[in-house]
């Protein structure tokens, strides 16, 4: 008796039958490796499957490096922090404004300052106290990323 026969009669599947077709459809649809394939599916989330057509800056997820400009306004515009690393003195209020029409956040790594959910138009603003780097990244699209560095 052929599968066909067998699912026609009302029988149920084995679940040998019930994987390998679901491991099939996954591969069809790009959710898992194709068939012999060695290498692993692409992650829904990474950035360069996040938004298809909309193009990520660096690609890398990470900040651009360089040096950091000295500046105490931050643009959120096309997906990423403009500039992307700032340097500011000890005193300094910091002001992020969401240029895009999507929602951001601005979250230090390490905790020291985390901003709501700005729409468009909003911002953000926090006063450094104290002399150090401090990374942040927007926590709804995490591969947008930058750096505050606060000398003395």
């Amino acid at each position: 008796m052929n599968l066909y026969t067998h699912l026609a009669r009302g029988r149920r599947r084995p679940a040998a039958l019930v994987a390998i077709g679901g491991l099939a459809v996954q591969a069809a649809c790009g959710w898992g490796p194709a068939a012999g394939s060695s290498q692993p599916a692409p992650r829904p989330n990474a950035p360069g499957n996040a938004m298809p057509g909309m193009k990520m800056p660096g690609g890398s997820g990470a900040a651009p490096r360089g040096a950091p400009v000295a500046a105490n306004a931050v643009s959120i515009k096309s997906f990423a922090f403009g500039p992307a690393s700032v340097s500011v003195k000890v005193g300094t209020t910091v002001t992020w404004t969401n240029q895009d029409e999507e929602p951001h956040t601005v979250t230090a790594d390490g905790g020291a300052f985390r901003s709501p959910t700005l729409g468009s138009g909003k911002t953000f603003r926090f006063t450094f106290t104290k002399p150090g780097s401090y990374p942040y990244s927007c926590t709804i699209h995490p591969f947008m990323r930058g750096t505050v560095v606060v000398r003395p």
